[in-house]
Protein backbone atom coordinates (compact mmCIF):
# COMPACT_ATOMS: atom_id res chain seq x y z
CA UNK A 1 0.00 0.00 0.00
CA UNK A 2 1.13 3.17 -1.16
CA UNK A 3 1.94 5.85 2.18
CA UNK A 4 2.64 9.23 2.04
CA UNK A 5 6.35 10.23 2.11
CA UNK A 6 5.27 13.15 4.12
CA UNK A 7 4.35 12.06 8.10
CA UNK A 8 4.02 15.72 9.26
CA UNK A 9 1.47 18.33 8.26
CA UNK A 10 1.01 22.15 9.39
CA UNK A 11 -1.95 21.80 11.92
CA UNK A 12 -2.02 18.36 12.28
CA UNK A 13 -3.34 16.24 15.15
CA UNK A 14 -0.40 14.65 17.25
CA UNK A 15 -0.12 11.54 18.68
CA UNK A 16 -1.15 12.65 21.62
CA UNK A 17 -3.45 15.67 20.57
CA UNK A 18 -7.45 16.11 20.94
CA UNK A 19 -7.99 13.05 19.20
CA UNK A 20 -10.44 10.72 21.27
CA UNK A 21 -12.05 7.17 20.00
CA UNK A 22 -9.98 5.58 18.26
CA UNK A 23 -9.48 2.96 20.70
CA UNK A 24 -13.22 3.05 21.87
CA UNK A 25 -13.98 2.35 18.24
CA UNK A 26 -11.64 -0.45 17.89
CA UNK A 27 -12.91 -2.24 20.94
CA UNK A 28 -15.74 -4.08 20.43
CA UNK A 29 -17.00 -4.41 24.39
CA UNK A 30 -15.31 -4.63 27.81
CA UNK A 31 -12.88 -7.15 27.27
CA UNK A 32 -9.93 -6.75 29.37
CA UNK A 33 -7.90 -8.51 27.06
CA UNK A 34 -8.77 -6.68 24.51
CA UNK A 35 -8.23 -3.45 25.59
CA UNK A 36 -4.81 -4.24 26.91
CA UNK A 37 -4.36 -5.26 23.35
CA UNK A 38 -5.49 -1.84 21.83
CA UNK A 39 -2.84 -0.54 24.60
CA UNK A 40 0.16 -0.68 21.59
CA UNK A 41 -1.77 1.30 18.80
CA UNK A 42 -1.95 4.37 20.37
CA UNK A 43 1.26 6.22 18.35
CA UNK A 44 3.16 5.28 15.53
CA UNK A 45 5.95 4.84 17.71
CA UNK A 46 4.03 1.32 18.72
CA UNK A 47 3.67 0.19 15.15
CA UNK A 48 5.20 -2.78 16.08
CA UNK A 49 2.17 -3.80 18.39
CA UNK A 50 0.76 -5.25 14.59
CA UNK A 51 3.19 -7.66 14.16
CA UNK A 52 0.98 -9.92 16.48
CA UNK A 53 -2.21 -9.69 14.46
CA UNK A 54 -2.31 -10.69 11.41
CA UNK A 55 -3.19 -8.30 8.35
CA UNK A 56 -4.54 -9.13 4.70
CA UNK A 57 -3.70 -8.01 1.57
CA UNK A 58 -5.47 -4.99 2.09
CA UNK A 59 -4.35 -3.59 5.37
CA UNK A 60 -7.07 -4.68 7.24
CA UNK A 61 -6.73 -6.09 10.83
CA UNK A 62 -7.85 -10.18 9.93
CA UNK A 63 -11.61 -10.78 11.58
CA UNK A 64 -12.21 -7.16 11.36
CA UNK A 65 -15.38 -6.16 9.22
CA UNK A 66 -13.12 -4.68 6.48
CA UNK A 67 -11.46 -7.67 6.33
CA UNK A 68 -12.33 -10.58 4.06
CA UNK A 69 -12.48 -14.54 3.46
CA UNK A 70 -12.38 -15.72 -0.07
CA UNK A 71 -11.07 -14.06 -2.54
CA UNK A 72 -10.47 -14.04 -6.43
CA UNK A 73 -6.86 -14.53 -6.68
CA UNK A 74 -5.36 -13.83 -10.11
CA UNK A 75 -2.77 -16.65 -11.08
CA UNK A 76 1.13 -14.50 -10.81
CA UNK A 77 2.07 -14.89 -14.64
CA UNK A 78 -1.24 -13.38 -16.02
CA UNK A 79 -0.75 -10.31 -13.09
CA UNK A 80 2.89 -10.23 -14.34
CA UNK A 81 1.57 -9.80 -17.92
CA UNK A 82 -1.02 -7.46 -16.58
CA UNK A 83 1.49 -4.81 -14.94
CA UNK A 84 3.57 -4.90 -18.30
CA UNK A 85 0.51 -4.08 -20.58
CA UNK A 86 -0.44 -1.68 -17.91
CA UNK A 87 3.57 -0.08 -17.20
CA UNK A 88 3.41 -0.16 -21.17
CA UNK A 89 0.18 1.92 -21.24
CA UNK A 90 1.20 4.49 -18.41
CA UNK A 91 4.22 5.27 -20.15
CA UNK A 92 2.22 6.13 -23.55
CA UNK A 93 -0.95 7.54 -22.39
CA UNK A 94 -1.84 10.20 -24.39
CA UNK A 95 -1.54 7.69 -27.56
CA UNK A 96 -3.50 5.20 -26.07
CA UNK A 97 -5.99 7.69 -24.88
CA UNK A 98 -6.68 9.13 -28.77
CA UNK A 99 -6.14 5.43 -30.20
CA UNK A 100 -7.35 3.12 -27.84
CA UNK A 101 -9.57 3.62 -25.22
CA UNK A 102 -11.99 0.70 -25.92
CA UNK A 103 -8.87 -0.80 -24.88
CA UNK A 104 -8.42 0.83 -21.60
CA UNK A 105 -12.02 0.07 -20.92
CA UNK A 106 -11.50 -3.53 -20.70
CA UNK A 107 -8.59 -3.58 -18.55
CA UNK A 108 -10.15 -1.70 -16.41
CA UNK A 109 -13.22 -3.95 -16.00
CA UNK A 110 -10.78 -6.89 -15.64
CA UNK A 111 -8.74 -5.06 -12.63
CA UNK A 112 -6.14 -2.82 -12.83
CA UNK A 113 -3.02 -4.83 -11.00
CA UNK A 114 -2.95 -3.27 -7.65
CA UNK A 115 1.04 -2.64 -7.86
CA UNK A 116 -0.39 0.04 -10.13
CA UNK A 117 -3.67 1.31 -9.53
CA UNK A 118 -2.83 4.37 -7.93
CA UNK A 119 -0.90 5.37 -10.09
CA UNK A 120 -3.77 4.57 -13.02
CA UNK A 121 -5.90 6.22 -11.33
CA UNK A 122 -4.26 9.47 -10.98
CA UNK A 123 -4.05 9.33 -14.91
CA UNK A 124 -8.11 8.03 -15.43
CA UNK A 125 -9.28 10.97 -13.03
CA UNK A 126 -7.39 13.67 -14.42
CA UNK A 127 -5.44 14.02 -11.55
CA UNK A 128 -2.12 13.89 -13.10
CA UNK A 129 -2.82 16.20 -15.52
CA UNK A 130 -3.91 18.61 -12.76
CA UNK A 131 -0.74 18.07 -10.83
CA UNK A 132 1.32 19.09 -13.48
CA UNK A 133 -1.18 21.99 -14.34
CA UNK A 134 -0.81 23.58 -10.56
CA UNK A 135 2.75 22.63 -8.84
CA UNK A 136 2.89 23.27 -5.58
CA UNK A 137 -0.71 24.43 -5.11
CA UNK A 138 -1.30 21.14 -2.65
CA UNK A 139 1.69 22.80 -0.85
CA UNK A 140 0.19 25.69 -0.86
CA UNK A 141 -3.03 25.14 1.06
CA UNK A 142 -1.41 22.59 3.21
CA UNK A 143 0.84 25.59 4.61
CA UNK A 144 -2.49 27.66 4.97
CA UNK A 145 -4.37 27.63 8.00
CA UNK A 146 -7.56 26.30 7.65
CA UNK A 147 -10.96 27.71 9.36
CA UNK A 148 -11.36 26.31 12.53
CA UNK A 149 -14.81 25.87 12.16
CA UNK A 150 -13.93 23.12 9.73
CA UNK A 151 -11.10 21.89 11.11
CA UNK A 152 -12.44 21.03 14.77
CA UNK A 153 -15.36 18.69 12.68
CA UNK A 154 -12.77 17.25 9.97
CA UNK A 155 -10.64 16.00 13.09
CA UNK A 156 -13.72 14.63 15.27
CA UNK A 157 -14.17 12.48 12.10
CA UNK A 158 -10.88 11.43 11.69
CA UNK A 159 -11.23 8.10 13.62
CA UNK A 160 -13.82 7.13 12.13
CA UNK A 161 -12.34 6.22 8.87
CA UNK A 162 -11.50 2.71 8.49
CA UNK A 163 -10.53 2.16 11.79
CA UNK A 164 -9.30 -1.31 11.71
CA UNK A 165 -7.12 -0.33 8.67
CA UNK A 166 -3.02 -0.33 9.25
CA UNK A 167 -3.17 2.89 7.93
CA UNK A 168 -5.61 4.13 10.07
CA UNK A 169 -5.92 2.61 13.42
CA UNK A 170 -3.21 4.93 15.51
CA UNK A 171 -4.39 7.53 16.88
CA UNK A 172 -2.69 10.88 15.45
CA UNK A 173 -0.57 8.38 13.31
CA UNK A 174 0.75 9.49 9.90
CA UNK A 175 -2.39 8.19 8.13
CA UNK A 176 -4.96 10.05 9.91
CA UNK A 177 -2.65 13.26 9.86
CA UNK A 178 -2.55 12.69 5.85
CA UNK A 179 -6.38 12.40 5.90
CA UNK A 180 -6.63 15.69 7.81
CA UNK A 181 -4.37 17.24 5.53
CA UNK A 182 -6.05 16.53 2.36
CA UNK A 183 -9.42 17.83 3.96
CA UNK A 184 -7.97 20.63 5.19
CA UNK A 185 -6.83 21.66 1.85
CA UNK A 186 -10.17 20.95 0.09
CA UNK A 187 -12.07 23.08 2.82
CA UNK A 188 -9.42 25.76 1.45
CA UNK A 189 -9.81 25.14 -2.53
CA UNK A 190 -13.78 25.56 -2.17
CA UNK A 191 -14.52 27.76 0.99
CA UNK A 192 -18.03 28.10 -0.07
CA UNK A 193 -18.34 24.00 -0.28
CA UNK A 194 -16.42 23.36 3.29
CA UNK A 195 -16.57 19.86 4.66
CA UNK A 196 -18.77 17.08 5.26
CA UNK A 197 -18.88 13.58 6.19
CA UNK A 198 -19.06 11.87 2.98
CA UNK A 199 -15.60 13.63 2.03
CA UNK A 200 -13.54 11.68 4.33
CA UNK A 201 -14.20 7.65 2.91
CA UNK A 202 -13.51 8.81 -0.56
CA UNK A 203 -10.06 10.91 0.73
CA UNK A 204 -9.26 7.73 3.13
CA UNK A 205 -9.32 5.12 0.05
CA UNK A 206 -7.11 7.54 -2.01
CA UNK A 207 -4.44 7.44 0.83
CA UNK A 208 -4.30 3.88 0.78
CA UNK A 209 -3.17 4.10 -2.62
CA UNK A 210 -0.76 7.37 -3.13
CA UNK A 211 0.81 10.29 -1.03
CA UNK A 212 -1.23 13.33 0.31
CA UNK A 213 -0.08 15.49 -2.68
CA UNK A 214 -1.82 13.35 -5.80
CA UNK A 215 -4.09 12.33 -3.41
CA UNK A 216 -5.73 16.22 -2.42
CA UNK A 217 -5.39 17.25 -5.98
CA UNK A 218 -7.07 13.68 -7.55
CA UNK A 219 -10.03 14.57 -4.79
CA UNK A 220 -10.82 18.15 -5.96
CA UNK A 221 -10.61 16.69 -9.99
CA UNK A 222 -13.29 14.10 -9.11
CA UNK A 223 -15.10 16.14 -6.91
CA UNK A 224 -15.85 18.63 -9.49
CA UNK A 225 -16.43 15.89 -12.58
CA UNK A 226 -17.88 13.07 -11.02
CA UNK A 227 -19.51 13.31 -7.69
CA UNK A 228 -21.67 15.97 -5.86
CA UNK A 229 -19.88 18.81 -3.75
CA UNK A 230 -21.28 19.35 -0.33
CA UNK A 231 -23.10 22.31 -1.71
CA UNK A 232 -25.19 20.46 -3.91
CA UNK A 233 -25.05 17.52 -1.96
CA UNK A 234 -28.61 17.29 -0.76
CA UNK A 235 -30.33 18.39 -4.04
CA UNK A 236 -28.00 16.45 -6.24
CA UNK A 237 -28.36 13.35 -3.90
CA UNK A 238 -32.29 13.90 -4.33
CA UNK A 239 -32.82 14.13 -7.97
CA UNK A 240 -29.85 10.86 -8.59
CA UNK A 241 -32.54 8.84 -6.50
CA UNK A 242 -35.29 9.92 -8.70
CA UNK A 243 -32.94 8.83 -11.51
CA UNK A 244 -32.07 5.64 -10.23
CA UNK A 245 -35.87 4.85 -8.95
CA UNK A 246 -36.59 5.42 -12.68
CA UNK A 247 -33.97 3.54 -14.02
CA UNK A 248 -35.03 0.60 -11.87
CA UNK A 249 -38.24 0.04 -13.05
CA UNK A 250 -36.54 -1.11 -16.83
CA UNK A 251 -33.97 -3.23 -14.73
CA UNK A 252 -36.13 -5.00 -12.39
CA UNK A 253 -40.09 -3.90 -12.11
CA UNK A 254 -40.45 -6.65 -9.37
CA UNK A 255 -38.24 -4.41 -7.08
CA UNK A 256 -39.51 -1.14 -8.64
CA UNK A 257 -43.36 -2.04 -7.88
CA UNK A 258 -42.10 -3.35 -4.37
CA UNK A 259 -40.38 -0.23 -2.94
CA UNK A 260 -43.54 2.21 -4.71
CA UNK A 261 -45.94 -0.03 -2.73
CA UNK A 262 -43.92 0.37 0.62
CA UNK A 263 -43.17 4.15 -0.43
CA UNK A 264 -39.64 3.90 0.78
CA UNK A 265 -37.84 7.09 -0.50
CA UNK A 266 -34.17 6.29 -2.49
CA UNK A 267 -32.59 8.48 -0.15
CA UNK A 268 -32.64 5.99 2.63
CA UNK A 269 -30.92 3.41 0.58
CA UNK A 270 -29.26 5.02 -1.76
CA UNK A 271 -27.44 8.11 -0.10
CA UNK A 272 -24.21 6.57 1.35
CA UNK A 273 -24.25 4.29 -1.71
CA UNK A 274 -23.36 7.20 -4.40
CA UNK A 275 -21.72 9.90 -1.09
CA UNK A 276 -19.21 7.32 -0.48
CA UNK A 277 -18.64 5.43 -3.43
CA UNK A 278 -19.74 2.03 -1.91
CA UNK A 279 -16.68 2.09 -0.23
CA UNK A 280 -18.56 1.89 2.91
CA UNK A 281 -20.58 -0.91 1.97
CA UNK A 282 -19.18 -3.49 -0.45
CA UNK A 283 -16.27 -6.37 0.73
CA UNK A 284 -12.86 -4.31 0.12
CA UNK A 285 -12.11 -5.94 -3.55
CA UNK A 286 -15.11 -5.32 -4.87
CA UNK A 287 -15.02 -1.60 -3.64
CA UNK A 288 -11.92 -1.72 -5.59
CA UNK A 289 -12.84 -3.14 -9.34
CA UNK A 290 -16.00 -0.74 -8.94
CA UNK A 291 -13.77 2.13 -8.45
CA UNK A 292 -11.55 0.79 -11.18
CA UNK A 293 -14.29 1.15 -14.01
CA UNK A 294 -15.72 3.84 -12.25
CA UNK A 295 -12.53 5.97 -13.14
CA UNK A 296 -12.78 4.95 -16.36
CA UNK A 297 -16.15 5.01 -17.62
CA UNK A 298 -17.58 7.39 -15.18
CA UNK A 299 -20.80 7.87 -12.91
CA UNK A 300 -22.96 5.51 -14.48
CA UNK A 301 -20.78 2.59 -12.94
CA UNK A 302 -22.27 3.88 -9.69
CA UNK A 303 -25.83 3.88 -10.99
CA UNK A 304 -25.05 0.44 -12.17
CA UNK A 305 -23.78 -1.24 -9.15
CA UNK A 306 -26.61 0.01 -7.53
CA UNK A 307 -29.46 -0.99 -9.54
CA UNK A 308 -27.49 -4.59 -9.55
CA UNK A 309 -28.11 -4.59 -5.69
CA UNK A 310 -31.69 -3.71 -5.83
CA UNK A 311 -32.72 -6.49 -8.88
CA UNK A 312 -30.45 -9.24 -6.69
CA UNK A 313 -31.69 -7.88 -3.31
CA UNK A 314 -35.40 -7.50 -3.88
CA UNK A 315 -36.07 -9.08 -7.48
CA UNK A 316 -37.81 -12.19 -7.03
CA UNK A 317 -40.94 -13.35 -4.72
CA UNK A 318 -38.49 -15.08 -2.75
CA UNK A 319 -36.55 -12.43 -1.39
CA UNK A 320 -39.80 -9.96 -0.87
CA UNK A 321 -40.93 -13.16 1.27
CA UNK A 322 -38.78 -11.71 4.03
CA UNK A 323 -39.71 -8.07 3.68
CA UNK A 324 -42.81 -7.36 4.34
CA UNK A 325 -42.70 -4.04 5.51
CA UNK A 326 -40.60 -0.81 4.88
CA UNK A 327 -37.91 -1.88 8.06
CA UNK A 328 -37.09 -5.07 6.62
CA UNK A 329 -36.65 -3.62 3.46
CA UNK A 330 -34.17 -1.24 4.77
CA UNK A 331 -32.71 -3.94 7.05
CA UNK A 332 -32.42 -6.26 4.09
CA UNK A 333 -30.54 -3.42 1.77
CA UNK A 334 -28.36 -3.04 4.67
CA UNK A 335 -26.95 -6.19 5.30
CA UNK A 336 -26.75 -7.57 1.45
CA UNK A 337 -25.68 -11.26 0.70
CA UNK A 338 -22.33 -12.15 0.18
CA UNK A 339 -23.10 -13.65 -3.01
CA UNK A 340 -24.46 -10.15 -4.14
CA UNK A 341 -21.16 -8.55 -3.35
CA UNK A 342 -18.62 -11.18 -4.17
CA UNK A 343 -16.49 -9.53 -6.57
CA UNK A 344 -16.44 -11.73 -9.81
CA UNK A 345 -20.20 -11.80 -9.01
CA UNK A 346 -20.75 -8.06 -9.18
CA UNK A 347 -18.02 -7.17 -11.58
CA UNK A 348 -19.92 -9.34 -14.34
CA UNK A 349 -23.29 -8.05 -13.75
CA UNK A 350 -22.18 -4.42 -13.61
CA UNK A 351 -20.71 -4.80 -17.11
CA UNK A 352 -23.64 -6.91 -18.30
CA UNK A 353 -26.19 -4.38 -17.35
CA UNK A 354 -27.75 -2.43 -20.24
CA UNK A 355 -27.54 1.53 -19.01
CA UNK A 356 -25.72 3.81 -20.67
CA UNK A 357 -24.71 7.45 -20.50
CA UNK A 358 -27.29 8.78 -22.90
CA UNK A 359 -30.35 6.60 -20.82
CA UNK A 360 -28.87 8.50 -17.62
CA UNK A 361 -28.82 11.71 -19.19
CA UNK A 362 -32.20 11.10 -20.55
CA UNK A 363 -33.54 10.42 -17.45
CA UNK A 364 -31.72 12.68 -16.08
CA UNK A 365 -33.62 15.75 -18.10
CA UNK A 366 -36.73 14.32 -17.40
CA UNK A 367 -36.29 14.31 -13.54
CA UNK A 368 -34.83 17.68 -13.82
CA UNK A 369 -38.00 19.29 -15.24
CA UNK A 370 -40.36 17.24 -12.90
CA UNK A 371 -38.31 18.58 -10.06
CA UNK A 372 -38.60 22.39 -11.80
CA UNK A 373 -42.47 21.61 -11.98
CA UNK A 374 -42.74 20.65 -8.48
CA UNK A 375 -40.31 22.24 -6.52
CA UNK A 376 -38.89 25.03 -8.45
CA UNK A 377 -35.34 25.87 -9.48
CA UNK A 378 -32.89 24.25 -8.04
CA UNK A 379 -30.73 26.76 -5.75
CA UNK A 380 -27.33 24.95 -7.14
CA UNK A 381 -27.07 24.25 -10.94
CA UNK A 382 -23.55 22.18 -10.89
CA UNK A 383 -21.76 21.83 -14.29
CA UNK A 384 -22.17 18.74 -15.92
CA UNK A 385 -20.51 15.60 -14.72
CA UNK A 386 -17.89 13.91 -17.21
CA UNK A 387 -18.52 10.43 -18.03
CA UNK A 388 -15.09 8.91 -17.44
CA UNK A 389 -11.69 9.47 -18.47
CA UNK A 390 -12.22 9.96 -22.34
CA UNK A 391 -14.51 12.83 -21.42
CA UNK A 392 -12.77 14.56 -18.73
CA UNK A 393 -9.44 14.47 -21.06
CA UNK A 394 -11.56 15.98 -23.95
CA UNK A 395 -12.36 18.88 -21.49
CA UNK A 396 -8.96 20.11 -20.86
CA UNK A 397 -9.05 23.64 -22.43
CA UNK A 398 -6.02 23.79 -25.35
CA UNK A 399 -3.42 22.31 -26.13
CA UNK A 400 -1.17 20.82 -23.39
CA UNK A 401 2.25 19.05 -22.76
CA UNK A 402 2.43 15.56 -23.11
CA UNK A 403 2.22 13.86 -19.61
CA UNK A 404 5.33 12.60 -18.27
CA UNK A 405 5.22 9.14 -16.99
CA UNK A 406 6.70 8.87 -13.09
CA UNK A 407 7.27 5.43 -12.96
CA UNK A 408 6.28 3.73 -10.11
CA UNK A 409 8.10 0.50 -10.36
CA UNK A 410 12.34 1.51 -11.19
CA UNK A 411 14.68 -0.92 -12.57
CA UNK A 412 18.07 -1.11 -13.22
CA UNK A 413 19.83 0.83 -15.97
CA UNK A 414 20.57 -2.65 -17.72
CA UNK A 415 16.95 -4.13 -17.47
CA UNK A 416 14.56 -5.23 -20.21
CA UNK A 417 11.30 -4.65 -20.18
CA UNK A 418 9.84 -7.88 -21.56
CA UNK A 419 6.19 -7.85 -23.25
CA UNK A 420 4.10 -11.28 -22.69
CA UNK A 421 5.19 -12.16 -26.92
CA UNK A 422 8.37 -11.29 -26.60
CA UNK A 423 11.34 -14.05 -27.27
CA UNK A 424 14.10 -12.61 -25.47
CA UNK A 425 16.81 -15.83 -25.95
CA UNK A 426 16.26 -15.75 -29.76
CA UNK A 427 16.05 -12.62 -29.62
CA UNK A 428 19.53 -11.96 -27.98
CA UNK A 429 20.99 -14.76 -30.05
CA UNK A 430 19.99 -12.59 -33.36
CA UNK A 431 21.75 -9.37 -32.03
CA UNK A 432 24.89 -11.03 -30.50
CA UNK A 433 25.14 -12.48 -34.75
CA UNK A 434 24.90 -9.48 -35.74
CA UNK A 435 27.40 -7.77 -33.36
CA UNK A 436 30.11 -10.04 -34.06
CA UNK A 437 29.20 -10.25 -38.00
CA UNK A 438 29.91 -6.48 -37.49
CA UNK A 439 33.58 -6.60 -35.74
CA UNK A 440 34.52 -9.40 -38.40
CA UNK A 441 34.18 -6.68 -40.96
CA UNK A 442 35.48 -4.22 -38.65
CA UNK A 443 39.21 -6.25 -39.09
CA UNK A 444 38.67 -6.77 -42.97
CA UNK A 445 40.92 -3.61 -45.07
CA UNK A 446 37.61 -2.29 -47.15
CA UNK A 447 36.54 -1.23 -43.37
CA UNK A 448 39.80 0.53 -42.07
CA UNK A 449 38.41 3.65 -43.79
CA UNK A 450 36.28 5.84 -40.97
CA UNK A 451 32.33 5.68 -40.48
CA UNK A 452 29.95 8.26 -40.85
CA UNK A 453 27.40 8.32 -37.77
CA UNK A 454 23.58 9.77 -39.23
CA UNK A 455 22.32 12.24 -36.58
CA UNK A 456 19.89 9.10 -35.41
CA UNK A 457 23.53 7.49 -34.26
CA UNK A 458 23.21 4.78 -36.89
CA UNK A 459 26.75 4.12 -38.66
CA UNK A 460 26.74 4.23 -42.06
CA UNK A 461 29.85 3.75 -44.64
CA UNK A 462 31.11 6.66 -46.63
CA UNK A 463 29.76 7.66 -49.85
CA UNK A 464 32.79 6.41 -52.01
CA UNK A 465 33.10 3.27 -50.82
CA UNK A 466 29.92 0.89 -51.42
CA UNK A 467 29.42 -1.84 -49.02
CA UNK A 468 29.96 -5.28 -49.64
CA UNK A 469 27.59 -6.84 -47.40
CA UNK A 470 23.91 -5.73 -46.45
CA UNK A 471 24.80 -6.45 -42.83
CA UNK A 472 27.78 -3.82 -42.84
CA UNK A 473 25.16 -1.03 -43.59
CA UNK A 474 23.78 -0.60 -40.23
CA UNK A 475 26.25 -2.10 -37.66
CA UNK A 476 25.27 -2.89 -34.31
CA UNK A 477 27.03 -1.52 -31.18
CA UNK A 478 27.82 -4.27 -28.38
CA UNK A 479 26.82 -1.52 -26.28
CA UNK A 480 23.32 -0.76 -27.78
CA UNK A 481 21.93 -4.16 -28.32
CA UNK A 482 19.53 -4.05 -25.10
CA UNK A 483 18.50 -0.58 -26.14
CA UNK A 484 17.23 -2.07 -29.62
CA UNK A 485 15.73 -4.81 -27.83
CA UNK A 486 13.55 -2.98 -25.41
CA UNK A 487 12.64 -0.80 -28.25
CA UNK A 488 11.48 -3.61 -30.23
CA UNK A 489 9.57 -5.02 -27.51
CA UNK A 490 7.83 -1.80 -26.73
CA UNK A 491 6.64 -1.57 -30.39
CA UNK A 492 5.29 -4.90 -29.87
CA UNK A 493 3.73 -4.45 -26.58
CA UNK A 494 2.02 -1.62 -28.54
CA UNK A 495 0.32 -3.78 -30.93
CA UNK A 496 -0.88 -6.29 -28.62
CA UNK A 497 -3.31 -9.04 -29.96
CA UNK A 498 -6.93 -8.78 -28.86
CA UNK A 499 -7.01 -12.50 -28.38
CA UNK A 500 -4.37 -12.73 -26.02
CA UNK A 501 -6.08 -9.46 -24.18
CA UNK A 502 -9.41 -11.88 -23.86
CA UNK A 503 -7.97 -14.72 -21.64
CA UNK A 504 -5.80 -12.38 -19.46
Amino acid sequence: MAKSSRENGPRAPAAGGSLSGTRESLAQGPDTATADELSSLGSDSEANGFAERRIDKFGFIVGSQGAEGALEEVPLEVLRQRESKWLDMLNNWDKWMAKKHKKIRLRCQKGIPPSLRGRAWQYLSGGKVKLQQNPGKFDELDMSPGDPKWLDVIERDLHRQFPFHEMFVSRGGHGQQDLFRVLKAYTLYRPEEGYCQAQAPIAAVLLMHMPAEPSGVWYKSVRSTCLATKRETEEAIQLDGEILFSLLQKVSPVAHKHLSRQQIDPLLYMTEWFMCAFARTLPWSSVLRVWDMFFCEGVKIIFRVGLVLLKHALGSPEKLRACQGQYETIEQLRSLSPKITQEAFLVQEVIELPVTERQIEREHLIQLRRWQETRGELECRSPPRMHGAKAILDAEPGPRPALQPSPSIRLPPDAVLLSSKAKPHKQAQKEQKRTKTSGQLDKSPGHNQATVVTASGDACPPQDVPPKDPVSQDPVPQDSAPQNLASHHSQESLTSQESEDTYL
